[in-house]
């Protein structure tokens, strides 16, 4: 192509490659041309060495050049520093920037090819806005991933928003554009101007942004997260040292703009630096090992909670910068409090500056709406077999182990990302290969990122909220599963709620669906939830779900907790739950906290959760054997009439047990005889029913002596009072 067609290509904005023409070349005569298109400069000067030259405009859209000898130039070979452009423009102003168009491409080929195989891991480190140095020079190496386009330009107000000043290069079959700005910095805004096949023009912020502008302004934000210095170097070699399946793990599940507002103004959420200071201390007291954050990547609509994801490495600039969240985690993990976050790989909105139709085709997402929208969310959905898009996703999960030191991440509506007619009526969907319903690719993508998760980071925490059957969630891929560590237990919650909204004098006729979830309790890892979803859009609040009246509903609370600590299974709770507020949850207001100061039946509450937190924390027997029947043992399933149960938890060592006996009526049951399984002595070491929790008092703390005699399933057995709508627990006595 002849140079003026590569010009014409130049001033249309069009070329894929503009360094074929801008920069610096060298003709077979030894004779160096330098070429910038300004098109807002009434006129340019090329600073070379001490002089200044004036460049020739040979366009009048605004495309100048300068020529000289090569061997008359002070720096024969032109080198990047030595040579600027001085641009004069049409208001007045004048600018003088180095030229970016004079450097070789960055990203080598192995980067390219790994990332279009879907295997570059550490994709976060390369695309998007990075603080660089090129040849000495300091400035942003800008990259984004747009095969499709025409064109990519750089936007900002560096060029007055315009997209014809900074286009990309094209790193061929890759579909990576680049480039090099030099003088661009730390927070300065920009944008990636796309110019499509067809001619049209999107404005797109940066899928790899790592910060971004406050809602509703979409501009991407130039962001090193580097220089945060962490000081959990003891936390990370314990985690790097210790499996998490036989560790407590209680987890405070929170919402964090809604969690605690400013006081001064509660339109105002607190950043997490300003939230550390009280939510870390009040996590701690009350015994929980873990804090998970609903997600805190960028979002534009604060009611989708921030599952509508429009920028998955960016932190939301809702909650202040990077490093006010590295400073949390940070002061998390000195406390000996790990962190998991929300993940949502499942779908993302459909805004316009966001993912979808990225570089004018179905790029992150597929081009059928039968497998590319979400019908119930009025979502996009991602396209797991195309290797960059799951490279992407699998980036994004190590980006925040890495750089923000996650502890774990919970995998948001793994469910439907499982089937092909999730929320999908007949016609709605289209088969697999098979002719099945499961998303074989979304399958494939799955056991992908959790094998390269536990290669990486060995201890995560990888949770599936998944709400079906299917086989083998928690379980390796090697025999079916998808090599999750942890899941959900759905069936569990559904189940509890249900039991504990009946009234008690009809609990009897459900026992069942009380004692149900053990037959399938060891078939995952399970975490217990009962999480946000269940204290909103009508649910009620969880001790408003409580029957009976005021007495009634604490104590139906703390015996439903009870019963959720004493289960086998890791433990997760709302936050609200744990003070019984009343209100449904709005994340656009702070939690009840009032209620801590006007009433003592909700501090008793906080102060029975915190107890049994460290009861549970403290007793090897609750947590050491949780996925397996060797930890579990029923004593009596069979008293439905009482609507009482009792069963044993198990440590590795069998001798360290505890007994659990579980009343869900409001009945006090004296002489209650209960079986045990040895035929040593025991002691009361808690009940819900003690008065400083709120209790009647009936509950007596004093040892009981076992008697020989099948009870149940029990060898031995021995008598004592079942207090009203509360959980005794037993431990033999040491010898």
């Amino acid at each position: 192509m002849i140079l003026n067609d590569l010009i014409d290509k130049i001033i249309a904005s069009e070329h894929h490659d503009p360094f074929q023409v801008l920069g610096v070349h060298f003709s077979e005569s030894d004779t160096a041309v330098v070429r910038t298109f300004q098109p807002h400069a009434v006129s340019v000067e090329l600073l070379l060495g001490n002089a200044a030259h004036v460049m020739k405009k040979i366009r009048p859209e605004g495309l100048f050049a300068f020529e000289c000898q090569r061997e008359t130039c002070p720096d024969p070979d032109l080198h990047p520093s030595s040579y600027r452009f001085k641009i004069i423009y049409f208001d007045g102003n004048t600018h003088i920037t180095n030229d970016p168009y004079r450097f070789m491409p960055q990203l080598g080929e192995m980067d390219r090819y790994l990332f279009n195989s879907g295997t570059h891991y550490s994709l976060y480190n390369h695309m998007g806005a990075h603080l660089t140095s090129c040849e000495d020079i300091q400035g942003t190496l800008f990259r984004v991933w747009a095969p499709a386009a025409k064109r990519v330009s750089v936007l900002g107000h560096f060029n007055g928003w315009d997209g014809r000043i900074h286009p990309m290069r094209s790193l061929g079959t890759s579909g990576i554009w680049e480039l090099f700005l030099p003088g661009i910095g730390q927070d300065e805004l920009y944008r990636f101007e796309i110019k499509t096949q067809q001619n049209e023009i999107t404005v797109k912020s940066d899928p790899f942004q790592f910060f971004g502008e406050v809602r509703p302004q979409t501009a991407s934000i130039v962001r090193n997260l580097e220089g945060y210095v962490w000081q959990d170097q003891e936390w990370q070699q314990k985690k790097r040292s210790t499996p998490p399946y036989d560790l407590p793990i209680s987890i405070y599940e929170v919402h964090p703009g809604s969690w605690r507002r400013d006081p001064a103004n509660p339109d105002r959420f607190l950043t997490f630096r300003e939230l550390a200071a009280t939510m870390i201390p009040y996590v701690k007291k009350l015994g929980f090992t873990h804090i998970e954050l609903m997600p805190v990547m960028e979002h534009p609509l604060d009611e989708s909670w921030g599952y509508q994801v429009t920028a998955p490495f960016s932190f939301t600039s809702r909650y202040g910068i990077p490093e006010d969240f590295m400073y949390f985690v940070d002061q998390c993990h000195q406390s000996s409090i790990g962190v998991i976050l929300d993940w949502v790989p499942a779908h993302f909105p459909k805004d316009g500056y966001s993912l979808g139709k990225f570089d004018g085709t179905a790029l992150y997402e597929h081009e059928d709406p039968r497998k590319g929208t979400h019908p119930e969310w009025g979502t996009l959905i991602y396209n797991y077999g195309r290797k960059e898009v799951s490279n992407f996703l699998i980036a994004n999960a190590l980006f925040y182990l890495d750089k923000y030191h996650i502890d774990g991440l919970r995998v948001d509506a793994v469910a439907s990302m499982l089937y092909l007619d999730y929320a999908r009526k007949e016609g709605e969907w289209i088969p697999n290969c098979y002719g099945g319903h499961e998303n074989l690719e979304a399958i494939e993508f799955i056991r992908h990122m959790n094998a390269v998760v536990y290669q990486y980071h060995p201890h995560t925490l990888m949770v599936a909220e998944e709400s079906t059957s299917f086989f083998g969630v928690s379980k390796p891929s090697d025999i079916g599963g998808l090599g999750f560590g942890f899941k959900w237990n759905m069936g569990w919650m559904n189940d509890i709620l249900s039991y504990f909204a009946k009234d008690p004098l009809f609990r009897k006729y459900h026992h069942n669906v009380l004692t149900f979830s053990i037959m399938y309790a060891f078939a995952e890892n399970f975490i217990l939830p009962l999480s946000h979803d269940e204290v909103v859009h009508g649910k009620r609040s969880l001790i408003d779900k409580m029957p009976g009246d005021l007495w009634q509903k604490f104590a139906n609370l703390r015996l439903l907790f009870m019963t959720m600590w004493m289960h086998p299974g890791k433990k997760l709770l709302f936050m609200g739950g744990e003070f019984g507020q009343w209100s449904e949850w709005y994340c656009k207001t702070s939690l009840d906290w009032h209620l801590l100061e006007g009433n003592a039946l909700h501090a008793q509450l906080t102060a029975f959760l915190a107890d049994l937190n460290w009861l549970y924390r403290d007793n090897a027997s609750l947590w050491e054997q949780d996925f397996t029947y060797e930890g579990f043992r029923w004593l009596d399933i069979e008293d439905r009439n009482n609507s009482i149960i009792s069963f044993v938890r198990y440590a590795k060592d069998r001798k360290d047990h505890l007994v659990c006996i579980l009343n869900f009526t409001p009945q006090t049951h004296y002489d209650y005889t209960i079986g045990l399984p040895s035929q040593a002595r025991y002691r009361e070491i808690f009940s819900s029913n003690d008065p400083v929790y709120g209790g009647s008092e009936t509950s007596e703390k004093k040892i009981y002596a076992s008697a020989l005699g099948r009870h149940a399933q029990a060898e031995f057995h021995t008598s004592l009072t079942v207090p009203p709508l509360a959980g005794v627990i037993l431990q033999p006595c040491a010898e």
